[in-house]
């Protein structure tokens, strides 16, 4: 029952500030206008993420005092370097919102915000063998992977952002996922999974704003913190790195296929596009909700199917995962040729 209160407390702060933040954006003048590649009609304040991350980080400085968050697993340090590096990214997110950066000036805020974490203690110091035991990591070799891995998360969530309320909702998902792993499973983390709620109510209470059609949109910060959070989360709760991709494996494999194929025509891949998979389902009938509900389902449906597997199920998971990715994205490809011969 206790586990409801850090969940309903980061969701009520989300519903309260989210509209205080949406009229900020307004008065500055914070906004996405439509253009080619968007699909929203009308200009619509950014900004969303500094509600989310505010709601976050109340929530968990509440929590954290009363010594409800730390644990074996997370460390004040920890505690410390997550709302550090989530602070990083959200003025970094709020700095281009209003100037609309070049790609080369977004970048260091992810990497100061990975650093951050990294820095603080926070690494990949295993990964389950799928052939059986353990595969340890140097000290280095960890803190590369976490930094890198964490810097991957992030860029999965900021070029997922492009349909109202998809990225909202996917770390929600994410996030109870991480909750029942942290909670439930193997070696088990109170902290882990107060943070994991605490990051779904948050989400959670931003999504009815933003929502088809959307009152307020992410912006920047908040599309890269969903990221960081999902992945940060991902290993403090043990090194969960297969549950995670099983969560965003869909956008993860999404974001290789629209980087190759930019690669191979030619392209620079900071340049967005409208070749997402999102939008491949958006061309061939499906409405706005409907495409993000469908990603809903084969987030969460890959996610439950996490809990259920160990090591080596897993990995057969992520091959049944690529594999469907691969058909969907082909079997888009001839509907969307055949509709518009």
């Amino acid at each position: 029952m206790f586990y409801f209160v850090p969940l309903l407390i980061a969701f009520t702060i989300s519903l309260v500030l989210t509209p205080l933040v949406r009229k900020i954006a307004l008065l500055t003048r914070i906004i996405d206008a439509p253009v080619a590649r968007k699909i929203h009609k009308k200009p619509t304040p950014l900004l969303g993420g500094v509600a989310l991350f505010l709601s976050f980080f109340i929530t968990t400085v509440i929590f954290w005092i009363f010594g409800y968050i730390t644990d074996s697993k997370i460390s004040d340090i920890n505690i410390i370097a997550i709302l550090a590096g989530g602070f990083v990214l959200i003025i970094g997110g709020l700095l281009d919102d209003k100037y609309n950066f070049k790609p080369y000036q977004q970048i260091p805020f992810p990497i100061i915000a990975a650093g951050i974490i990294v820095f603080s203690g926070i690494k990949i110091q295993f990964i389950s063998n799928p052939l059986g035991g353990i595969l340890e990591f140097s000290l280095l070799a960890g803190i590369l992977l976490a930094f890198f891995w964490i810097l991957g998360m992030i860029y999965t969530t900021k070029l997922l952002d492009g349909l109202d309320g998809l990225v909202t909702g996917v770390t929600t998902i994410g996030a109870f996922i991480i909750f029942a792993v942290s909670l439930f499973w193997d070696v088990p983390s109170s902290g882990t999974s107060v943070l994991a709620l605490i990051l779904a109510g948050a989400s959670l209470g931003f999504l009815i704003f933003n929502w088809h059609p959307a009152k307020i949109f992410l912006g920047e910060g908040g599309s890269v913190f969903c990221g960081f959070m999902l992945g940060t989360l991902a290993i403090i709760s043990g090194s969960k790195i297969a549950t995670a991709l099983l969560i965003l494996g869909i956008p993860i494999l999404d974001v290789f296929w629209v980087i190759a194929n930019r690669i191979w025509q030619g392209k620079s891949i900071a340049k967005g596009d409208n070749k997402h998979l999102h939008f491949r389902l958006l061309d061939i009938g499906l409405s706005h909700r409907q495409t993000v509900i469908f990603l809903y389902f084969l987030t969460a449906a890959f996610g439950v199917t996490s809990l259920f597997l160990h090591s080596k199920g897993k990995i057969i998971a992520l091959g049944i995962l690529a594999a469907v990715m691969i058909i969907l994205a082909s079997s888009l490809m001839l509907i969307y040729k055949f509709k518009n011969e």
